[in-house]
């Protein structure tokens, strides 16, 4: 089964060609980041107007890049939500008139599901070789291509951390979140703090690679909490008295970017590590945008009992090969006739929502 996909969440404009649920032909990015480093972070009505420039040419270099026509597709997918209103829009309403204009069922998907389901991207991908969970735990076996239900899935992005139990393909059960900050926005705060250019948490990983993690002892809230629930605003003021008024030199900037990832994983990986206890998964999914944080990839993987998926890093961020993949496992409930249409781009979607 051929899937077009299409991801227009936030400022990045994708599109993807996905066979099987598993074999990623094309996979199309047009990133804004240029754009929004200048306002030091998105302006979603900037966003939702480059995406109407770039949706048509990205859609068709997908197509062009899989070698594929229309006749070859068998459906569109497309993130419904969550996410910014005006982006979804732009990429729900296209693929919305590509059905109707090439007659082909629609199949909406949870750009959060999509997070979690590119952490089982096979080994054998078009898109750049060794895919498999042998790749990122030696736990599994390299012949061990099937799904091992349940599993615990973290979500860990710029918009959204949680953590959910996934019993089957899409039916999610959210066990813990943050309160208040996402851990993709504490680390774009943080940055902006500490003047680095947006993006920051690629900067601020990069700058902790040489700094001293034990350097500042910024708090890990929630910790005691018999819960799986995070916190990152505490954090964020810690840091920002630490650095308000200094003139920090270049250890410093790392000691305190590194401190910083520091509090940021061990919450996560703590929280992480206590829900698997509870609710005793065959493996842990690690997706969103953070997920690529090589820290946290090495500290989750150490830590737990259980097996660690984790989403190759240049999957990790928003991508519409992610949407493919969970599309093809929702395949039985595409739509078809007007019932495409009144699908509604939904920028509060939750997980649970998709059962």
């Amino acid at each position: 089964m051929d899937i077009l996909a299409i991801e227009t969440s936030c400022d990045e404009t994708a599109a993807a060609v996905v066979t099987d649920g598993h074999d990623v032909r094309s996979n199309v990015v047009s990133s804004q980041i240029d754009v929004h480093r200048v306002t030091g972070g998105v302006v979603p009505e900037v966003a939702a107007r480059l995406q109407l420039e770039t949706i048509v040419p990205v859609v068709e270099k997908a197509l062009a890049d899989a070698q594929a026509d229309w006749t070859s597709i068998d459906a569109i997918a497309v993130t419904a939500g969550p996410g910014l209103v005006g982006s979804l829009i732009v990429g729900l309403e296209t693929a919305k008139a590509l059905a109707l204009a090439k007659d082909k069922p629609l199949i909406p998907v949870n750009h959060l599901a999509g997070h979690l389901y590119a952490c089982l991207l096979p080994r054998h991908s078009r898109e750049g070789g060794n895919r498999s969970r042998a790749a990122t735990d030696p736990r599994v076996k390299p012949e061990d291509d099937g799904f091992s239900f349940p599993y615990l899935g973290m979500v860990v992005s710029g918009g959204h951390t949680e953590f959910v139990l996934m019993r089957g393909h899409h039916d999610f059960e959210l066990v813990g979140s943050t309160r208040d900050d996402a851990a993709g926005e504490a680390f774009d705060k943080v940055g902006k703090l500490l003047g680095l250019p947006y993006p920051a948490g690629p900067e601020i990983s990069k700058l902790a690679e040489r700094g001293d993690p034990k350097a500042y002892a910024f708090p890990r809230a929630m910790l005691d909490q018999d819960n799986f629930d995070v916190s990152f605003s505490g954090l964020k003021t810690a840091v920002r008295q630490t650095v308000e008024g200094k003139e920090l030199s270049k250890q410093g900037l790392a000691d305190v970017c590194a401190s910083f990832e520091a509090a940021v994983v061990d919450a996560l990986v703590t929280k992480a590590v206590r829900a698997v206890r509870a609710t005793k998964p065959a493996a842990v999914l690690l997706g969103g945008g953070v997920a690529a944080n090589r820290r946290l990839r090495e500290s989750l993987t150490a830590k737990l009992d259980v097996p660690a998926l984790l989403t190759p890093p240049e999957f990790a961020t928003d991508n519409a090969a992610m949407i493919g993949i969970a599309a093809y496992w929702m395949r039985d409930g595409a739509l078809s006739g007007d019932a495409r249409f009144a699908v509604p781009a939904d920028p509060s979607l939750g997980l649970s929502a998709t059962r």
